[in-house]
């Protein structure tokens, strides 16, 4: 082999080892490889013939949130949803098989049929409840066999429990007293109330996470499910409202204590419209000014259903925590 072969073999080798660094950089920069990287600008400079060659290690892509676990986060607020419509509108919880998955399963606490008065009021909550089980149903089939379990729920009407500390927290009851949303018609409805409009923000958020085109359109469907039931919970309550306007100032209530748990912005409302001049106009549609309903990120609604401002992984409605990798409420 003569000089100019070898000088042209050292720079072919260069360069591959420069293609080679760049495609590490790009990946190592995902995973905060920083020394990696710095490791191999060292063994092939910029310059021609300058060429030492080294082994390279493997980077380790950094962990990311799989369309899996966003489902799974999705489920375990289904399991939630479909428990206490459930109980409110038969008396029983979910069946068994459809409970159990990876994780730790829990039980639930609380729950019993509401003794309805308005027949469209029972009707509505037999229709919901139908949805949000088969919301679970669908969601654990989609998952396969990494669909997690359903964890300790807390749907109770105890002092302590999360339905109390919820309607205080909203300023509906004072220190030592209890809410019972299985009491009567209205508390059902603000019961689900509270439910309904974290699901559809919920969903909001979470669809830019998901990947798979199929898993998407799913994901949209339950969406677009959840905000059909938002809507119908809204616009009874706030028909209920106008002879008991006490009832809309608690949606409003209801509203302001989901603002202060999700940080910092005021994006939830309740059914009564805001403004001047706008005392007796409906908000059944809670949305920005582009008429676009509003996003939370998985970390907000756990700050709801955690009812907790901190980061945390348990507390509220999920005394245990929820099952999968999303699992920590965001810091306030």
């Amino acid at each position: 082999m003569n000089q100019h072969d070898q000088i042209l073999e050292v720079l072919e080798a260069c360069d591959q080892r420069r293609a080679d660094r760049r495609r590490f950089i790009k990946v190592a920069s995902a995973a905060s490889a920083a020394v990696a990287g710095s490791a191999l600008l060292a063994a092939c400079s910029d310059e021609p013939g300058e060429f030492t060659p080294i082994i390279t290690p493997t980077p380790t892509p950094a962990p990311g949130i799989t369309d899996a676990d966003v489902l799974n986060f999705a489920l375990n607020l289904e399991y939630l949803e479909a428990q206490f419509y459930s109980y409110a509108a038969t008396g029983a919880g979910l069946p068994s098989s459809i409970l159990g998955g990876t994780g730790t399963q829990g039980t639930v606490t609380g729950g019993r049929q509401v003794a309805f008065v308005d027949p469209l009021v029972a009707q509505y909550a037999r229709e919901i409840a139908a949805d949000e089980q088969a919301h679970v149903r669908f969601l654990r089939g989609a998952i396969g066999a990494t669909a997690v379990a359903q964890p300790a729920i807390d749907i109770g009407t105890s002092a302590t429990g999360a339905f109390s500390s919820a309607a205080r927290a909203a300023g509906l009851i004072g220190a030592g007293a209890s809410f019972d949303p299985y009491a009567n018609d209205e508390n059902f409805l603000l019961g689900a109330y509270i439910f309904e409009d974290v699901g559809v923000t919920a969903y909001k958020g979470a669809s830019p996470l998901i990947t798979n085109k199929t898993f998407l359109e799913a994901a949209a469907g339950i969406l677009a499910a959840e905000a059909y039931h938002a809507g119908l919970v809204r616009t009874v309550l706030y028909r209920k409202g106008i002879a008991a306007p006490t009832l809309i100032d608690a949606t409003e209530a209801i509203s302001n204590a989901r603002d202060s748990l999700d940080g910092s912005s005021d994006l939830d409302q309740g059914v009564r419209a805001t403004g001047t001049g706008a005392s007796t106009a409906t908000n059944i549609v809670p949305t920005d000014s582009s008429g676009v309903a509003y996003s939370r990120s998985a970390g907000q609604v756990l700050n709801i259903v955690f009812l907790n401002k901190m980061a945390t992984d348990r507390g509220g409605f999920f005394p245990a925590g929820v099952n999968g990798s999303i699992r920590l409420s965001a810091a306030n």
